[in-house]
This record gives C-alpha cells, sequence and structure tokens, in this order.
C-alpha cells in the first residue's frame, strides 16, 4: 500500500515529473483545454456507469477512477504553473463555505 500523500506531495510529485522534461508545463491555455478534454472524459465514463449511455463494444475500457486521476493531473499541473498552492486554495473555499453556505443546506 502506498503512502498517503498530502496536497503538497501531490503537487511536488507532478511538478519532480514535470521539471525532467525540456517543454516544462504547457501555458495556461492549453491546460485549461486540456483539463476541459479530461472533464469530457470523465462525465462519459459516469454517463457509461451510471447513466443511460452504455459502452460501445469498440471503445476501450476506461474507469471514472483513472478519468478523475487525468483531471487531478492536469489540475495540479495548471496550479503549479501558476504558483497556486492547492492547500492554500482549498482553505479558501472551505472558509467561503463554512461562512457563506453555512445556512443553505438541511443539516444531518
Amino acid at each position: 500500500m502506498q503512502e498517503n500523500k498530502t496536497v503538497k506531495k501531490l503537487q511536488e510529485e507532478v511538478d519532480e515529473y514535470i521539471g525532467q522534461f525540456k517543454e516544462g508545463y504547457f501555458s495556461p491555455l492549453a491546460m485549461t483545454a486540456r483539463l476541459t478534454e479530461e472533464l469530457g472524459e470523465l462525465a462519459r465514463e459516469i454517463n457509461h456507469y451510471y447513466g443511460e449511455k452504455p459502452k460501445k463494444a469498440t471503445e476501450a475500457t476506461k474507469t471514472v477512477n483513472e478519468e478523475i486521476g487525468d483531471v487531478l493531473f492536469v489540475l495540479i499541473c495548471l496550479a503549479n504553473s501558476l504558483d497556486i498552492d492547492l492547500q492554500e486554495a482549498h482553505d479558501m473555499v472551505m472558509d467561503k463555505f463554512r461562512t457563506r453556505d453555512k445556512d443553505r443546506w438541511t443539516k444531518k
């Protein structure tokens, strides 16, 4: 079993991987397009597994797990290229939800 990784560790691991290539990170615009593409692939898999559109026999076997991993990888690349600490971004958003939306939903 692999170690539990922090968000910081995930960002470092992706940065180390990308850093071995001369090309480095793609532009933010190119990565946004790639993120959109990966999200579309995730949506397609969700539709196959949970929706009304079964896979064709000719379509490659992919999993929701794999597609979420692809989305996460590209999102980390985008954040790294813009020097965004995902932990800080997450904390900022959670604070927003905890304050602005604290009474929006019915609690258990």
